[in-house]
């Protein structure tokens, strides 16, 4: 490298993203380090539907069975909030399971329970 030469700064971008943009960025392949294994998944899944209380995200890190990178775990919550099984309660940042496949069936098999086509 030259010393006399000045390098630019570089410069970051300043501002809010939308939640979209945000969660395009999450998904990214250049942006994840490691891909969750299945079991790893289902051990997160299982976790918070038996959990006796509503964990925070770090509360339920904590109490996983086994170490788990964060990086990664955080991935498994946002494939979890993208496919709606969960959610986050807004005043407390608590996890909540949603996911009901048996209630999903209910309304499946009763047809003047289906909603209309536009």
């Amino acid at each position: 490298m030259m010393k006399n030469a000045k390098m630019a700064p570089r410069r970051r971008a300043i501002g809010k993203r939308s939640l979209a943009a945000r969660r395009a960025a999450r998904f990214a392949p250049k942006n994840i380090l490691r891909y969750p294994r299945l079991d790893t998944v289902l051990m997160v899944e299982d976790a918070i539907q038996n959990a006796d209380d509503y964990m925070t995200k770090t509360q339920l890190w904590r109490s996983l069975k086994k170490k788990v990178m964060y990086q990664t775990f955080c991935l498994i919550i946002d494939y979890l909030e993208h496919s709606g099984k969960i959610m986050f309660d807004r005043r407390d940042r608590a996890i909540i399971w949603i996911w009901d496949p048996a209630g999903v069936a209910y309304y499946k098999n009763h047809p003047e329970l289906k909603a209309l086509k536009n």
